[in-house]
């Protein structure tokens, strides 16, 4: 078995709740919930569950050149610039329901509202101001989310890839299972254990095993494989994490969550593509854990291997989760699509991008705040 590097776990949340609960203080709600019943039934019952926990089809191991005393003085006295140096332009104000047609709009990190025939998706929806079981300590934004929730469009559905801090936010989900009672919740196995102690009732959410699928509001939601792991608390792995094709009648979009590169990507192309376009991680990478987190080189090769049209970086720029520069991920995503001929949209926080109609060349919005 793989062990992760231990910064990596603490990116995901799990030694900040570690932290918490070895403290002695409280085990905050936002640790979520635990599956039994027929819920852990039917995990264990996945082709991805063995010895107590879910795995990755493919995990290969690449020795990190770091040691973990390296990544601490490279934390303390690393030259990167991981901060904006002012503030991040912003697209702000409520946004509009697009009747038609295929528009994602990033609000910050994995955060993106996928609209495709009138359909309101929301994915990872994360509004707290840090990434952690508390909102004292742990990662804090760097910009303000653009967008209230109360100025989305009515949502019809909320996706979640995995159930890390960064991507499931109990604040988060509870305002939106209150605003709209129609609002549906898609998550990877395991995943609804936690919503559920959040208030969430069951029969809203739908909980997929790899390359099951629902449809919701006319969109066929598939929860595909990806390379990564899960936990909120003192475990991990206890829960799935996927990568989504979302498909309506006239779009089609691919998500990748958090995710090394492997061989599945070409798979999923195969099998479900070509794609409209792509959202991708391509940010808190490192060579301590080249195998859960791409580079925007591999984020630019697994584009091409799903067969999007248009490629949307996402999982950068909002919290500082590893050693590169803050702005470092969509430097290097332009440079590598340019050399291998994709096409590659960087939109501001807020921006809405109509898949129809893209902007012509980069506007380096985020040069000015570097």
């Amino acid at each position: 078995m793989v062990r992760l590097p231990r910064l990596t776990i603490a990116a995901g949340g799990l030694g900040l709740a570690a932290w918490v609960v070895r403290a002695g203080r409280p085990v905050p709600d936002a640790i979520g919930g635990r599956a039994t019943g027929a819920r852990a039934a039917r995990m264990q019952a996945s082709p991805e569950w063995s010895d107590g926990r879910f795995h990755n089809q493919q995990l290969r191991f690449e020795p990190s050149s770091r040691t973990l005393s390296g990544s601490v003085k490279e934390l303390i006295a690393g030259r990167q610039e991981r901060h904006p140096v002012g503030d991040v332009p912003l697209v702000r104000g409520p946004l509009a329901v697009q009747d038609a047609g295929t528009h994602v709009t990033w609000l910050g990190h994995s955060t993106v509202l996928v609209q495709v025939d009138g359909s309101v998706l929301l994915l990872d929806p994360v509004w707290s101001d840090r990434c952690s079981p508390s909102q004292h300590v742990g990662p804090r934004r760097l910009h303000p989310v653009p967008v209230a929730l109360g100025d989305l469009p009515p949502v019809d559905v909320v996706v979640i890839s995995h159930d890390h801090y960064d991507h499931l936010d109990m604040d988060s989900v509870r305002e939106l299972a209150s605003i709209r009672r129609e609002t549906r919740f898609v998550v990877p196995l395991g995943v609804g254990a936690h919503l559920e102690k959040w208030g969430v009732a069951a029969d809203r959410i739908d909980e997929l095993d790899w390359h099951e699928e629902t449809s919701v509001v006319g969109v066929r939601l598939v929860a595909t494989p990806a390379q990564h792991f899960s936990g909120r608390g003192l475990s991990r792995d206890g829960t799935l994490w996927s990568s989504w094709v979302i498909e309506g009648e006239s779009g089609r979009v691919f998500y990748s969550g958090d995710t090394g590169y492997f061989v599945g990507f070409a798979e999923i192309g195969e099998r479900y593509g070509p794609f409209d376009v792509s959202l991708v991680q391509v940010g808190a990478y490192d060579d301590g854990w080249p195998t859960i987190h791409m580079t925007p080189e591999h984020g630019v090769e697994a584009h091409l291997d799903v067969r999007a049209g248009v490629m949307v970086p996402v999982h950068w720029g909002t919290f500082n989760l590893a050693f590169h520069a803050w702005s470092e991920p969509v430097e290097r995503v332009i440079v590598e699509a340019e050399r291998r001929g994709a096409t590659v949209v960087v939109p501001r926080p807020g921006e809405r991008v109509d898949v129809a109609a893209l902007p012509e060349g980069h506007t380096y919005w985020w040069r000015s705040v570097t």
